[in-house]
């Protein structure tokens, strides 16, 4: 069993103290790791009480407030990795295809590198 470490940066420098999640497998793509975390959040915000008017910190944001669903949230990531609005880099390698395999080995890191957009354009 493999610890994945989660780490969030923007491109304005900011970092996140990162968090785990086991996983099983030696191997997974990228959509199943993406998934994995997505449930993981939305799992941990609704144990703190959803819809009790704390923020909902991942890594995409919902549409509309409430109850988040899951699903909906994969589909958000799967589309803002898709339209580079973050960025996915496994050790030093940078993943390119959501059905790309990463070899999940003791202690790896995965950084999602989240792209401000440029003021003005």
């Amino acid at each position: 069993m493999a610890r994945v470490t989660f780490v969030d940066e923007t491109t304005s420098g900011s970092r996140s103290d990162g968090w785990g999640l086991d996983i099983a497998e030696e191997r997974l793509a990228l959509r199943e790791l993406i998934r994995r975390r997505v449930f993981q959040e939305v799992a941990e915000f609704h144990a703190r009480g959803a819809g009790t008017g704390g923020s909902f910190r991942a890594l995409v944001q919902p549409k509309s407030g409430g109850r988040v669903d899951p699903e909906t949230q994969c589909e958000l990531a799967f589309a803002a990795f898709a339209r580079n609005g973050f960025l996915v880099l496994v050790g030093d390698r940078q993943m390119e295809q959501l059905d790309e395999e990463i070899d999940l080995r003791l202690g790896i890191e995965v950084t999602f590198l989240k792209l401000v957009p440029l003021v003005g354009g």
